[in-house]
């Protein structure tokens, strides 16, 4: 049977686990569930468990897991050798390009991304103006990877009739 599936966690590559931890807990209020620990190639259920997704010869990676306030899971990774891309926004390619938080106050959470080491890539626009009271705008982690915020949920953004005015039906 088909049904629509929770969300549980998303894995986010990083060049320093513990930058962050302290910007994700920092700037959007994530808890930390594990902190920053060290998993080893071995013949431990872990070690395995990464051969099979990775491959044999991956050596080691760090790695800590965060939570956010509606209990989905934010896994952080810092692999040996970590790269920070000059450009981490190649749209174009197959992939997870972003990931999106909602807060009422898309200027004030904006700002706090960009004083603690992120960065604003747009303005902050309006999905529906005059329509809707919807804004959004994307920024980025210290690292590159993309935060969409929106200032009201996913259902309400898309949903046909959301904010309309009942005397224009």
């Amino acid at each position: 049977m088909t049904y629509p599936r929770t969300f549980s966690h998303i894995g986010i590559s990083v060049t320093d686990l513990e930058q962050a931890v302290e910007f994700y807990t920092k700037t959007l209020g994530w808890y930390v569930i594990m902190p920053p620990t060290e998993i080893v190639s071995d013949d431990s259920a872990i070690g395995v468990m990464c051969d099979d997704v990775f491959g044999k010869g991956w050596g080691r990676f760090r790695i800590a897991h965060l939570a956010t306030g509606d209990r989905v899971g934010i896994e952080l990774f810092e692999f040996e050798n970590a790269e920070k891309p000059e450009n981490n926004f190649e749209y174009w390619k197959t992939g997870v390009f972003h990931f999106c938080v909602q807060d009422p106050d898309v200027e004030g959470l904006a700002k706090k991304i960009v004083q603690n080491g992120g960065k604003q890539r747009m303005p902050i626009r309006e999905y529906y103006p005059g329509e809707k009271p919807y804004r959004m705008v994307y920024c980025e982690d210290p690292f590159g990877n993309l935060i969409e915020i929106y200032s009201h949920s996913y259902e309400l953004t898309y949903s046909a009739g959301a904010y309309q005015d009942d005397s224009e039906s």
